[in-house]
């Protein structure tokens, strides 16, 4: 920007801010230090414009994101001795999906009767899975004919299904990647409304784990690595060993590009391995890339750690496709 005054002319440039190249999920240890936690975050993301904090709307935890493993350590450290505020540091959470493997159908009656008007609900249809390249979304619509699921509920039976979107039976991630199609159903002249109507999605949606076979989504990410090729062999084994597969490479005047394609959940810690591994001159950049179905030990895990947190009592009957 250019300033001119009758004497002199100034001319200021806008300061440069790296991009950060770790982020780390972060949290007070104890509740009751989220003031003091506040209060820190500000001051520090003032000061630095490298340090940033942000909230992950889709795993609910905040996320703290710098130039290096130490950066963060330094600013947790500062955390506990300036404002006393210890702070609990690990890998963020990867934003996996649910999907169905093959359509199935649904037919479920939610009824309920104690004293006076009851609850009356009653849905049918068809849920199948999306497309490739549509397996981030959910759709639902409404192929009823007649009758029989009067049209003012039909929205209450979309409320249920989209409400149970939000979280799967499988792992407890969010659902993607289906079509809920209500072709039929029933209603009760006294006893239909529509909290029953959205009881009833809930308890199809319910059905559908029960008797469909599920699958774990995983983001994979466009990842672009330059370094020197003196190094090309071992980045090609760093990315071999997270399970990347290489879409391309590139070479130019002793220096190469590696374009590859890896998993989200394998690239934590990659930066410093990176570094380390090229003598401080590799770097790579990574994008988001699409949703792919996750391999069957990360399946496994996940479904273990969620059925670890549940009660025995409510965890589900379920089949799953492992692939």
């Amino acid at each position: 920007m250019e300033y001119v005054t009758s004497e002199v002319r100034y001319i200021e440039e806008s300061m440069y801010v790296p991009d950060p190249v770790i982020a780390m999920a972060i949290k007070p240890k104890n509740s009751k230090d989220m003031d003091a936690f506040s209060k820190a975050v500000n001051r520090f993301t003032r000061e630095d414009p490298t340090y940033r904090i942000q909230w992950d709307t889709d795993n609910k935890e905040t996320i703290a994101s710098g130039m290096g493993e130490l950066h963060l350590e330094i600013y947790a450290q500062r955390m506990q001795r300036e404002y006393g505020c210890e702070v609990v540091m690990g890998k963020p959470k990867v934003a996996f999906r649910e999907t169905l493997v093959a359509p199935l159908e649904f037919d479920y009656m939610h009824k309920k009767q104690s004293g006076g008007s009851g609850q009356y609900g009653h849905v049918s249809g068809i849920l199948e899975p999306l497309p490739l390249e549509e397996n981030t979304q959910v759709v639902f619509s409404d192929e009823t004919m007649g009758t029989n699921v009067p049209k003012q509920f039909i929205p209450a039976i979309e409320k249920g299904f989209k409400e149970m979107c939000n979280k799967g039976m499988l792992t407890g991630h969010k659902i993607a990647g289906v079509h809920f199609r209500v072709q039929d159903g029933s209603n009760h002249m006294v006893d239909s409304n529509e909290i029953s109507f959205i009881l009833a999605a809930h308890g199809a949606m319910k059905q559908a784990y029960e008797r469909g076979a599920w699958m774990v989504l995983e983001p994979i990410m466009s990842v672009e690595i330059t370094a020197p090729e003196e190094f090309q062999g071992t980045v090609t084994s760093h990315m071999n060993k997270r399970h990347g597969i290489i879409t391309g490479t590139d070479a130019n005047q002793g220096w190469f590009s590696l374009y590859c394609e890896v998993p989200l959940n394998d690239m934590f810690g990659y930066s410093n391995e990176l570094r380390s591994s090229t003598q401080g001159k590799g770097e790579f950049s990574m994008e988001y890339s699409c949703y792919l179905p996750a391999r069957s030990e990360v399946m496994e895990d996940l479904t273990v750690q969620y059925e670890a947190l549940t009660q025995p009592s409510e965890a589900p009957k379920k089949k799953s496709s492992r692939r």
